[in-house]
C-alpha cells in the first residue's frame, strides 16, 4: 500500500529535510514517529527536500507499506468509525506530541503510479521580506528575513518578470555534481501584504539547490538600487555564481505548495521525469 502524506513543518531547528546521522532532521523524525506505529523501519519520498531552516506549509510525501505495517497502521478501536487510513494522520501527530514542530496534516491513498518526487509537474515557494516600511515583528522572526532599506516593489516584480521561462539558472543554483541547472521558472511576482511585509511568490517544474534564496536576494538588490532590473537576466545569461547579490538566508522560505497532475496522469509524469533526471 502506498500511502501519500502531506505535511508542514517549522524549518528553524531542523538541519533540512534529508535524514543524516546525528543531526535532527524532518525526514528522521518522521520515519521515527512513524515506525514506532508501524513496528518497523520505513523510508519516506519527498516531493521537494528543502535546507536547513527552511519551513513548509504544503510538502508531500509517499510511504510504502507491507501487510504487516499496513496492520499496524491501519487498527483501531471498534467505536472509530473513521476511515482506518485518515486515523493515521491523528496517530502520528500523537507520536509527535503536542505543539511540535511538524505535523502531518493529511494521509490518504495514493492513486495508481503516484509518486511524490517524480510525478509532480511544479512547486510553489513564497519568500517573506521585511524592510523599514514593514519593520521588525518579532512574533514572525521565524520566517521572516529582515533587510535594512526600502525596497521597491516595482524595480523588484521588473527584474522578476525577466527571469521567467526556461533558462540555464546555473548563476543562481548551488552548483552539484551531475545536476542540471535547467529550470522553467513558472511564476515569479512580489507584493506587499498588509502589514508591509514583502512576499515573493515563485513557481517552477522543479528548483536546484539555493535557487529561491538567490533569485530573491537578487530581486532585493534591484529592489534597493544595487542592481537594475535588467542585470538579472546578464547575472543569468553569464552562468557563473556572482557576489553582485545576497542569497538570502533560509527563514524566510517556505514551500507552499507541490502541483501534480490529474491521477491518469501521474505514472507516465514520473516515468519522465525519472528518464530525464537519468540522461
Amino acid at each position: 500500500m502506498r500511502l501519500r502524506l502531506d505535511i508542514a513543518y517549522d524549518g528553524s531547528d531542523f538541519r533540512g529535510w534529508a535524514k543524516q546521522p546525528g543531526l535532527r532532521t524532518v525526514q528522521g523524525v518522521l520515519e521515527d514517529a512513524l515506525g514506532k506505529i508501524v513496528g518497523s523501519s520505513i523510508t519516506i519520498v519527498v516531493a521537494g527536500r528543502t535546507d536547513a531552516g527552511v519551513h513548509a506549509t504544503g510538502q508531500v510525501a509517499h510511504v510504502d507499506l507491507d501487510e504487516h505495517q499496513q496492520a499496524r497502521a491501519l487498527s483501531h478501536r471498534a467505536s472509530d468509525q473513521r476511515e482506518p487510513v485518515g486515523r493515521l494522520a491523528d496517530k502520528l501527530r500523537g507520536v509527535l506530541g503536542p505543539y511540535a514542530d511538524m505535523t502531518v496534516r493529511a494521509v490518504t491513498r495514493a492513486p495508481e503510479g503516484f509518486d511524490a518526487r517524480f510525478s509532480a509537474v511544479w512547486r510553489r515557494y513564497e519568500y517573506r521580506l521585511a524592510d523599514d516600511i514593514s519593520g521588525y515583528d518579532v512574533f514572525e522572526r521565524n520566517r521572516t528575513t529582515v533587510m535594512r532599506g526600502v525596497h521597491d516593489v516595482d524595480r523588484m516584480n521588473d527584474a522578476a518578470s525577466r527571469l521567467i521561462g526556461l533558462h540555464d539558472f546555473a548563476a543562481y543554483c548551488k552548483p552539484r555534481d551531475e545536476a542540471t541547472t535547467i529550470r522553467t521558472l513558472l511564476e515569479y511576482e512580489w507584493r506587499r501584504a498588509a502589514d508591509g511585509t514583502l512576499i515573493a511568490h515563485l513557481q517552477a517544474d522543479a528548483f536546484c539547490h539555493s535557487m529561491v534564496r538567490a533569485l530573491v536576494g537578487a530581486c532585493a538588490a534591484v529592489g534597493t538600487g544595487r542592481l537594475e532590473p535588467e542585470d538579472v537576466v546578464t547575472l543569468r545569461d553569464a552562468r557563473v555564481r556572482s557576489s553582485a547579490f545576497p542569497v538570502l538566508v533560509a527563514r524566510g522560505l517556505t514551500l507552499a505548495e507541490v502541483g501534480y497532475p490529474a491521477d491518469d496522469l501521474l505514472a507516465a509524469r514520473a516515468e519522465q521525469t525519472r528518464a530525464r533526471r537519468e540522461i
